[in-house]
């Protein structure tokens, strides 16, 4: 009888056990959809279930539900996850944004003086088939899940997982529950239009959502017995709210959806609908409120979320990341038709064999875009014996020729519109051919050919006119108006200089170059009609070398960084129209340092100075001071408080301070004092460590906009009874 007893206690403990662990536990499955901005709404739903204890064992999203859902799946708690997004550049991920460090001088000029780009091919205008690569993106999710980077099968992570995109050839749903998880993120995230497709296995991929933002199905095959499904997307919209693109973008993508939808909210078990009808897939600005607004609806079905959860026993996602630190073993490039492996590997700023840092990494990708020669460039990062490869997949952009605009206004050069033809690829691989002519009060044109060789030794030839009309400082004359009482004349002034250069980077900082140069100096003067209506009209071949650096992050309005100028030339032969001319050098150096001091005002200080060598020098190279808002050519300087071209002499030495407030976003309110002294053969003594003879100050409204800087400075100097108020729009050109 004991034995019998025994034994039916025996089996009563183990039924309670196993009904307790296998039938009262029943499977959940958490289903995230896709909205954009409004999936902030699922980070507030998990803070819930995290609070209720509930133990997801699988996770499908689609588009923003992939995002969240699959780093929650890695190991990320919902705080953690919370703190990401609080901490990402939404503004910066929509534009994917490229630091201007990762450019080289000639992509950083290319973003500082063009308003418009558009693809040019076959005598056809196009538009760019989206607002962003998804690069930026890619960078950051490959950081973020760097502890599961070797893993390719997505039902390995600590929550199976699984996300849902579109076959844009042919409409199919592609499920993505294996392969690279960030890869497979940006896939399933990437909306039509404002994100370029991904390609995954030879498929074209879009965002999920187009044929299945909720994917309840797919989760009850992992075997989910209790769906919780989170729905952040919108019904169909009236007329009177269709009133913005994205509304109407989401609109024509969510159409198919919103049907089957009916029937997929009758399976959740669970049903959870924040109310976030007043926010779009962009109100990333408003993430807190939506966060707020998925607490809210989850705490609304929170009874019945309780009966599944087990705060006892729950523990809670805490990833701890690994350490940032990626040892990197091999650089596998695929076969590119167009850009050489010396090219590709010269952009990065690491080697085979190098530990490096995800900063490192991103920046290296960074570079390859900040090129435009790609049109994808997919990474991942491959086991190898405790090592990584490094297999980098890229897509070369079929586009090679881009047509260019621009408009810029200043009171020296005036008016003009900029209208630019640049073709990749002409003669050589890695080259790049760039033509800027601008219509307007003064043609110019910059004609600049030259092949990238990234870090190795690149070679290029350059040839630009430039032409003004200006009163000048008698000084630039020279010896015109000896022995005339005329302070200053009208005059017309040309350029035209051709280069080839050599050059390269040093320590993958310093741009070090050399070249030899052929100048046409045209300046004549309808003033002089009965003296010298020809002031000069000489060739010049000269000799330089230059070392710069710039690390600035904005060229116009700087927030941090610093750059620095150097370069030394010597003038050999000349026609010598003039009669005048014997050898010189010229050498000049230019330092500036920007640094945030509050959280909206920055300081900026500047200091630079030049001086002539060896026999005498031409007054036509002169240092030039003056106005404000032009794009420097020659030796023509800015400075506050004096007329444009008003001081010169063949040595100077000037400074600069600028307080900067970015009142509010893109607008910034400054103030700059500036001081020079500036004479002939003016280091010959120590007369340069004296008080600075000449000084001025400006006050200046500017905006940042599509065009370029749009700015008004008005500006005065104690030596002057006159002040100067100037006026810019556009790129400096």
């Amino acid at each position: 009888m004991k034995k019998v007893v025994l034994l039916i206690f025996l089996s009563f403990t183990f039924l309670s056990s196993f009904s307790q662990d296998t039938i009262k536990r029943p499977k959940i499955g958490l289903v995230l959809s896709g909205g954009g901005a409004k999936g902030f709404a699922h980070i507030g739903v998990l803070k819930v279930l995290e609070q209720a204890g509930i133990k997801i064992d699988y996770i499908g999203g689609t588009s923003m539900g992939s995002v969240i859902g699959g780093l929650y799946a890695m190991g990320y708690s919902a705080t953690q996850i919370d703190s990401v997004f609080r901490k990402t550049n939404f503004d910066e991920l929509l534009q994917d944004f490229t630091p201007r460090s990762s450019k080289n001088f000639y992509e950083k000029r290319n973003d500082e003086l063009y308003a418009v780009v558009l693809p040019f091919n076959n005598f056809k205008v196009g538009i760019p088939e989206a607002l962003s690569k998804g690069i930026y993106n890619y960078n950051l999710l490959t950081s973020l899940t760097r502890n599961v980077r070797h893993i390719r099968d997505f039902n390995q992570l600590k929550i199976p997982f699984l996300c849902i995109g579109t076959n844009i050839e042919t409409g199919e749903q592609i499920i993505l529950n294996k392969g690279n998880l960030a890869h497979s993120m940006i896939a399933s995230s990437a909306f039509p239009s404002l994100f370029s497709p991904v390609e995954i296995d030879g498929k074209l991929i879009v965002d999920g959502g187009v044929v299945n933002n909720y994917p309840i199905e797919e989760i009850r095959k992992l075997g989910a017995d209790i769906i919780i499904g989170v729905d952040v997307q919108d019904g169909l919209l009236d007329r009177k709210e269709l009133t913005e693109a994205t509304k109407i973008l989401g609109q024509i993508s969510a159409i198919q959806t919103i049907e089957k939808m009916k029937s997929k909210i009758k399976d959740t078990d669970i049903y959870i609908k924040p109310d976030i009808k007043d926010y779009g897939i962009i109100s990333f600005n408003e993430g807190t409120e939506i966060i707020r607004k998925g607490e809210e609806a989850a705490f609304a079905v929170y009874e019945q979320l309780e009966k599944y959860g087990n705060k006892k026993d729950f523990v809670k996602n805490n990833l701890k990341p690994e350490v940032d630190s990626i040892q990197i073993n091999k650089i596998i490039i695929n076969k590119l038709k167009n850009y050489t492996s010396l090219y590709i590997k010269g952009k990065l700023p690491f080697k085979e064999g190098e530990n490096i840092s995800y900063a490192n990494l991103k920046k290296g990708i960074d570079n390859l875009n900040a090129t435009q020669n790609f049109s994808a460039i997919n990474y991942s990062l491959e086991d190898n014996n405790s090592k990584d490869d490094l297999i980098l997949t890229l897509t070369e952009n079929p586009i090679k020729t881009f047509l260019k605009f621009g408009i810029h206004y200043d009171d020296l050069f005036k008016s003009g519109v900029l209208v630019n033809l640049t073709q990749k690829k002409i003669f050589f691989k890695n080259d790049v051919t760039s033509l800027d002519i601008v219509l307007g009060d003064n043609f110019r044109y910059n004609l600049d050919y030259y092949i990238d060789n990234g870090f190795y030794l690149s070679f290029g030839f350059k040839s630009q006119f430039n032409k003004f009309n200006k009163n000048i400082t008698k000084e630039i004359a020279g010896s015109t108006l000896d022995g005339y009482n005329i302070n200053s004349i009208n005059v017309d002034f040309s350029d035209l200089t051709n280069q080839v250069y050599f050059q390269t980077l040093f320590a993958q900082k310093f741009l070090l170059g050399t070249g030899i140069e052929l100048k046409l100096l045209d300046i004549r003067s309808e003033t002089l009609t009965n003296i010298a209506p020809i002031i000069d009209k000489s060739n010049y071949v000269s000799v330089f070398g230059y070392v710069k650096y710039d690390s600035f992050d904005n060229k116009y309005f700087p927030k941090k960084g610093w750059y620095f100028n150097g370069d030394i030339q010597t003038y050999l032969f000349s026609s010598n129209f003039t009669k005048q001319f014997s050898p010189f050098s010229i050498a000049k150096a230019d330092l500036g340092v920007a640094a945030t001091i509050f959280k909206k005002t920055t300081f900026k200080i500047q200091a630079e100075g030049g001086f002539t060598f060896g026999k005498q020098s031409v007054s036509f190279f002169d240092f030039v001071l003056g106005g404000y808002g032009y794009n420097p050519i020659d030796n023509l300087k800015h400075f506050y408080g004096y007329d444009f071209l008003s001081l010169a002499a063949n040595s100077y030495l000037k400074s600069s301070a600028t307080i900067d407030c970015e009142i509010f976003k893109k607008n910034h309110l400054n103030f700059t004092a500036n001081y020079a002294n500036i004479e002939d053969n003016l280091f010959q003594n120590l007369d340069w460590l004296s008080l600075p003879k000449y000084s001025g100050y400006a006050l200046g409204y500017g905006m940042e906009t599509i065009v370029g800087p749009i700015e008004i400075k008005h500006s005065w100097s104690p030596e002057n009874k006159k002040g100067f108020t100037w006026f810019s729009l556009g790129f400096w050109f």
